[in-house]
C-alpha cells in the first residue's frame, strides 16, 4: 500500500477553508482523449460526469462515446486498488482517489447489480472484483451458495409483517434474574415520563413494575386523551408502538416492564425512564422503505456478468529464500525443511525432515517426505505444516552488534548447531470437498513467528498462504497420486457404519462402567481447568470410561476429545458415534469446543448446535471470540460461518457488531479473504442495512482524515478546525467538539441525538492506538458484571462501549458526568505534588455533587463499584493504574479506563516494577467508604465482604474466563500471544485450590494492597507532577 501523502489528503478534506472548493482533475476518455478541468470537491460523481460530458462535446471524437449512461468512472483508491465508481451518488471528496485522475470506462453488465457490488466493495474494504480475480473454486462455490441463501432470506423478509420486522430489527434488550430487592426498594412502582411522537405533549405516569407494556400503553393513551378535546380522535392502542425515547429500541405488548434492561438501569440510578408512543404509520413507512429496497434488488436480472479482472502478473520463480537469507548473511550454513502432520495441536506422527541444501538462492531437494501413518488413518481436518530454517554453527557471543537481529527469533540448539527459523506455511491434506490433495502446489510462506513453536512448526497458524507473493518465500511441493480416481474422505453415514461394526465385534464387557475408585479418579481429572495437561495414562482412562463420562460428566467432552487417538480411524469412528448421543452442553461450556484443539468438523457442528440456545444478548456477549475462532476454520463454508450469518441477518444489532468485528480486521492478510466473504454474504442478506453502514464507514473515514490533519499540524487554529468539522460531518454539536492533547490527538466528537428526548452522544475517536485489547477487557468486565448479577450481587460496574473499527483505530464511549481521580485531586490542592496525598478530596467532591440521601446513595455506589473493580483488576492483572486511568461519576460509581496492560504485564523502569500492589485500594478510597469516619468499621467490613463474595463467584466461572482468553490467542493482541499469558488467570483465580485456600490467598492480597497503598500514592504524585495539565 502506498504511503498516505499529506498534500493529497488535504486535497479532499480542505473544502471551504480558504474559499476554494475546486480541484483540478484529469479525465481519461475511452476515445484516447485527455481532458483536464476543475470540478467541485463536494460534487457527486453523477454531477461530475455531466460536467465532463458537456466539456467533451468541444473535443474531437465525442460522437464515438455514445450514451452517457453507458459509461462510468474508474479510479485508483487510497488502498492502491482500481475501484469502479458505480454508485454515482457518492461525492468526490468521499471517494478520495489516491490521485485526482478519473478514467471513463464502458459498462458491460446490468447497472443496478453493479451498483450493489460497488457499494458492498466499498463497504467491506475489498473490491468484489478482487475476489473474482482469485480464481479459487472454493471461493466461487461459497459465494454462489451464500448469494442463493441471501436471496432466500430477502424473499422471506418480503413476506414479513411490519410487526415481525420490527421485532427482528429493533427489539428491546431483556434481562433475566430476580429484582425483588430493587422492586421492594421502590415499593413496586416506577414513575415514567411518557412522550407522544409528533406532539410536544408529555405526561408523567406512576405504574406498577409488574405491569405489561400493553397496560402501560392503555394508561398513557387514556392520560393523553384527557389533554385533548373530546372531538379529537387519537386512535386506539393498536395504532401505536412504544419506543425508548433516547434509542431506536421498541417494547412489545407481551413484555413486563421489570424485564426490560433500560427500565432496570433507570431503577438502579433512580432515574425516570423516558418512553415515546410512536404511531404505527411511522414504523410502517420505515418498513415499506426497506421492503422497497429489497424488492428492487430482487427484481434485478443479471445478464452478461462482468469478467473478473486478471490477477497481478508476476514472473515465474523457483523456491527462493533470498529475502530471509539476507537476515543471516555471514553465518549461514545450510537450509532445511521440516514437515509435520497435525490434528489441532496434536502431532499425528513423527515429523519428516529434508536433506540440507547449501545453495545461495534457489534450494531444490527433490526428496519424498514420508510419514508413518496410513492414508486411511488421516483425520478429515489433518493439516500439513512446514518450517524452513537455517542450520548454523554456534556463534560465539561478540561485542559487535552486527547480528543482534538473530535474538529476535526463536532458535533451537541441536547437536552443536543452531536452527534458525526463516519461514513457515500450512496447508490442509484434504480440500474443502473432502478430496485428498494431489499434484503440484506452490505455497507462499509467512516470515513472522509466534512465541511458541512445535518443533519449529506453527500448527496453530493459518492455512492461508501469504498473499504478498512478491517478497514471500516460495515452497513448491507435490502431493502423490494414489489412484486414477480422487481419494475422498468417507461420508458421515459410512463413519457411523464403521463404528457400529466395531461395537458389534467387540466384547460388550469392554464398554462396562468403572468402579467407585475409577469414578473418584475420573471426577478429579474432569474438574481440572482447561490449561491442565493430561498424561497418557489419564487419557487412556478417560477413553476407556468414555460412556461414564457421557452419563456423569457430559461437560467433560473437551477432555474426552483430547484423549482420542485421532491417528486411528477406528477410534475416530467410535467417537463420532458417541457424539450422536452426547447430551447437549450449555452454550458457555460449548464455547471451549471451538478452540483450536478441537478441529474436527462434527465436533464443531455439535458446538454450534449448542450455541443455538443463546439469546441475542448472550450471543453478543461472546461475539468477539466467535469472530476470532473463524481463524481456526480451514474452510470458508462451515457451521460457525453459517450460524453467525443466520443470527446476524435475523438481528440488526448482532449484524452491526458482526460487521465491525470483521471489518476492523480486513487489513490482516491471513483473514482478509475469509472475512470479506462473510461480510459480502451479510450485506447481500441484509440489503437495507447497507445504507446505514455506508454512512458509518464514510463518517469514520472523515474522522480519520481530520485526525491526520491535526497530527500533521495542518490545522493552525481552532477556528479552522471547527470549520473543517462542520464541512465534513452532519448532526454534530460543533461547539463541543475538540481534540485531546495526547500523542495520537484523539478526537472528542459530540453528536446530536435525532430521537425525541435523546441526549447528545459523546464519543472519542482514536487513530493510532490498538483498541482490541481494551475491547476484550471491557467485554470480560461486562461478563463479570453479568455473573455477579446472576448471583444477586450488583457491583455497579461501568463497562463503557469500545469498538475497534480498523487498523489501530476505533471508537470509545464517553461516560457522562465523570472525572478522573487526578483532576479531582488537582482541583482540591494548590500544589501538584501534594494533590495525591489529600485524602479528603474525593469525599468532598462527592459532597459537592450530592447532598442528603443522594450522598448516602453515592457513597454506596462508590463502595460497590470499588469492590467490583478491585476484584476485576486483580483477577485480570490490569496494570498502569495511575490516577488518570481511574474515574468517578457524580453519582458515585468508580470505574477504570485504558487497558493497555493486562494479565500481569505491569510497567517497569530500570527493571523495577512501578506497580507493587495487586490492585488499587488507597486510603482516600477507604475514607469515602467509611463516610469520612475512621470509626466506621462496619462499612469497611461490608466492602471487604463484597470483594470476597465477588471473587468466589468469578472462581466458579474460572474455566469460562480461561476459554474466552484462549479463543483470542491468534488475534495478535500484544499481551496475549501464548498459553503462558493465560496462566496468570489460573494463578489469580487460584484454580486447583479449595475455596478456603483461594479465599485465604485473596485476603492476603487484599491486606497487601491496603498495606502498600502508600506506593500507589507516590506513583500518583509522580504522574500528576509529570502531567500537570
Amino acid at each position: 500500500m502506498p504511503p498516505a501523502k499529506t498534500d493529497q489528503l488535504d486535497l479532499w478534506v480542505e473544502s471551504g477553508l480558504d474559499g476554494d472548493d475546486q480541484v483540478m482533475v484529469d479525465f481519461l476518455l475511452p476515445t484516447g482523449i485527455y481532458i483536464q478541468m476543475e470540478v467541485p470537491r463536494e460534487s457527486t460523481i453523477q454531477n461530475i460526469k455531466l460536467l465532463l460530458w458537456k466539456e467533451a462535446q468541444t473535443y474531437p471524437l465525442f460522437s464515438l462515446l455514445g450514451e452517457m449512461e453507458g459509461h462510468m468512472f474508474e479510479c485508483v483508491n487510497q488502498a492502491a486498488v482500481h475501484e469502479e465508481l458505480e454508485d454515482e451518488t457518492r461525492r468526490l471528496c468521499d471517494v478520495r482517489p489516491f490521485l485526482p485522475v478519473l478514467k471513463l470506462i464502458t459498462r458491460n453488465c446490468g447497472r443496478a447489480e453493479r451498483i450493489l457490488d460497488s457499494k458492498i466493495g466499498v463497504l467491506i474494504g475489498k473490491g468484489l472484483h478482487e475476489l473474482d480475480a482469485l480464481q479459487d473454486q472454493e471461493v466461487k462455490d461459497f459465494r454462489s451458495k451464500m448469494k442463493r441463501i441471501s436471496e432466500e432470506k430477502m424473499q422471506c423478509m418480503q413476506l414479513m409483517s411490519w410487526g415481525e420486522w420490527l421485532r427482528s430489527c429493533y427489539s428491546m434488550t431483556l434481562e433475566a434474574g430476580s429484582l425483588e430487592n430493587l422492586i421492594d426498594k421502590h415499593e413496586g412502582v416506577i414513575k415514567i415520563t411518557m412522550h407522544y411522537d409528533q406532539s410536544q405533549d408529555t405526561s408523567s405516569l406512576k405504574v406498577s413494575l409488574h405491569c405489561t407494556v400493553t397496560e402501560l400503553m392503555d394508561l398513557a393513551l387514556k392520560k393523553w386523551q384527557t389533554t385533548h378535546v373530546p372531538e379529537e380522535d387519537i386512535g386506539f392502542r393498536s395504532d401505536y408502538v412504544l419506543r425508548v425515547s433516547r434509542k431506536l429500541e421498541f417494547l412489545f405488548e407481551d413484555h413486563h416492564l421489570n424485564q426490560c434492561k433500560y427500565i432496570r438501569d433507570c431503577l438502579l440510578t433512580n432515574e425516570s425512564p423516558h418512553l415515546t408512543l410512536v404511531h404505527c404509520d411511522v414504523v410502517k413507512a420505515m418498513f415499506e422503505k426497506e421492503i422497497s429496497t429489497i424488492g428492487s434488488v430482487l427484481a434485478w436480472k443479471t445478464s452478461n456478468p462482468p469478467l473478473p479482472l486478471p490477477p497481478k502478473k508476476r514472473l515465474p520463480t523457483a523456491s527462493t529464500l533470498f529475502p530471509a537469507l539476507q537476515l543471516i548473511k555471514g553465518v549461514l550454513s545450510f537450509i532445511q525443511v521440516r514437515a509435520g502432520l497435525f490434528h489441532g495441536t496434536e502431532l499425528l506422527c513423527k515429523t519428516a525432515v529434508s536433506s540440507e541444501s547449501s545453495s545461495r538462492s534457489e534450494h531444490v531437494w527433490n526428496k519424498t517426505l514420508e510419514f508413518d501413518i496410513a492414508v486411511c488413518d488421516l483425520p478429515r481436518m489433518a493439516r500439513l505444516c512446514f518450517a524452513i530454517y537455517a542450520v548454523m554453527d554456534k556463534v560465539k557471543k561478540q561485542r559487535s552488534t552486527k547480528n543482534t537481529h538473530l535474538n529476535k527469533y526463536q532458535t533451537i540448539r541441536k547437536a552443536g548447531k543452531v536452527h534458525y527459523p526463516i519461514a513457515w506455511v500450512n496447508t490442509m491434506v484434504f480440500d474443502y470437498r473432502g478430496q485428498l490433495k494431489t499434484g503440484d502446489i506452490i505455497l507462499h510462506c509467512w516470515s513472522s513467528f509466534p512465541d511458541e513453536l512445535e518443533e519449529m512448526l506453527n500448527p496453530i497458524g493459518t492455512i492461508q498462504t501469504n498473499p504478498y507473493t512478491e517478497n514471500a518465500t516460495e515452497l513448491h511441493i507435490s502431493f502423490p497420486e494414489y489412484s486414477t480416481q480422487p481419494v475422498v474422505f468417507p461420508a458421515f453415514d459410512k463413519i457411523l457404519e464403521k463404528a457400529a461394526e466395531i461395537a458389534g465385534a467387540s466384547d460388550s464387557m469392554t464398554m462396562g462402567r468403572g468402579g467407585k475408585k475409577f469414578y473418584i479418579e475420573l471426577k478429579e481429572i474432569m474438574e481440572r481447568d482447561p490449561l491442565s495437561q493430561l498424561c497418557e495414562n489419564e487419557k487412556d482412562l478417560i477413553w476407556t470410561l468414555r460412556h461414564d463420562c457421557r452419563e456423569n460428566f457430559p461437560q467433560s467432552l473437551p477432555k474426552l476429545l483430547l484423549s482420542v487417538k485421532w491417528s486411528k480411524h477406528e477410534d475416530m469412528a467410535q467417537l463420532q458415534a458417541l457424539l450422536q448421543i452426547w447430551p447437549k452442553l450449555s452454550p458457555r461450556d460449548a464455547l471451549e469446543l471451538l478452540d483450536f484443539n478441537y478441529p474436527d468438523q462434527y465436533v464443531r457442528e455439535f458446538a454450534v448446535n449448542c450455541l443455538r440456545d443463546m439469546s441475542d444478548d448472550e450471543l453478543l456477549q461472546y461475539l468477539l471470540q466467535l469472530v476470532q475462532v473463524l481463524r481456526y476454520e480451514p474452510y470458508y463454508d462451515c457451521a460457525l460461518s453459517r450460524f453467525l450469518l443466520e443470527r446476524a441477518q435475523s438481528s440488526r444489532k448482532i449484524g452491526h457488531f458482526l460487521f465491525w468485528h470483521l471489518r476492523s480486521e480486513m487489513y490482516m492478510p491471513a483473514v482478509s479473504v475469509h472475512f470479506a466473504l462473510i461480510l459480502e454474504a451479510y450485506c447481500r442478506g441484509c440489503i437495507p442495512h447497507i445504507e446505514v453502514l455506508k454512512k458509518q464507514v464514510e463518517a469514520l473515514s472523515k474522522l480519520k482524515a481530520v485526525n491526520e490533519l491535526i497530527k500533521f499540524g495542518t490545522i493552525k487554529t481552532k477556528t479552522k478546525q471547527a470549520h473543517l468539522k462542520e464541512a465534513m460531518m452532519t448532526y454534530l454539536c460543533v461547539c463541543r467538539c475538540k481534540y485531546m492533547d495526547s500523542k495520537m490527538k484523539p478526537l472528542w466528537i459530540v453528536y446530536n441525538n435525532k430521537l425525541l428526548g435523546g441526549d447528545t452522544v459523546d464519543i472519542i475517536f482514536k487513530n493510532g492506538d490498538d483498541l482490541r485489547q481494551d475491547m476484550l477487557t471491557l467485554q470480560i468486565l461486562r461478563l463479570m458484571d453479568l455473573l455477579w448479577k446472576e448471583a444477586n450481587l450488583d457491583l455497579r460496574i461501568v463497562p463503557y462501549g469500545c469498538l475497534a473499527t480498523g487498523d489501530h483505530s476505533g471508537l470509545i464511549e464517553v461516560v457522562s458526568s465523570a472525572d478522573t481521580i487526578a483532576n479531582i485531586q488537582k482541583t482540591s490542592s494548590n500544589m501538584a505534588a501534594a494533590a495525591a496525598f489529600n485524602k479528603d478530596a474525593l469525599l468532598n467532591w462527592l459532597k459537592d455533587k450530592n447532598s442528603g440521601d443522594a450522598l448516602d446513595k453515592a457513597i454506596e455506589e462508590f463502595t460497590l463499584s470499588c469492590a467490583g473493580y478491585c476484584v476485576a483488576t486483580y483477577v485480570l492483572g490490569i496494570g498502569d493504574r495511575h490516577s488518570d486511568n481511574i474515574m468517578v461519576r457524580s453519582t458515585g460509581q468508580l470505574f477504570h479506563i485504558d487497558f493497555g496492560h493486562i494479565l500481569g504485564n505491569f510497567k517497569s523502569k530500570f527493571g523495577i516494577k512501578r506497580e507493587r500492589v495487586p490492585f488499587i485500594l488507597t486510603h482516600d478510597f477507604i475514607h469515602v467508604i467509611q463516610q469520612g469516619k475512621t470509626s466506621n468499621t462496619e462499612k469497611f467490613g461490608n466492602f471487604r465482604q463484597y470483594c470476597e463474595e465477588a471473587y468466589l463467584i468469578l472462581r466458579k466461572n474460572g474455566n469460562l474466563f480461561i476459554t474466552l482468553f484462549a479463543l483470542m490467542l491468534t488475534a495478535g493482541l500484544p499481551e496475549l500471544t501464548s498459553v503462558k499469558d493465560i496462566q496468570y488467570l489460573k494463578d489469580s483465580l487460584a484454580l486447583g485450590k479449595t475455596d478456603e485456600e483461594a479465599l485465604k490467598q485473596f485476603r492476603q492480597k487484599f491486606d497487601e494492597a491496603l498495606r502498600e497503598s502508600w506506593t500507589t500514592k507516590v506513583n500518583w504524585m509522580a504522574h500528576i507532577v509529570a502531567h500537570p495539565s
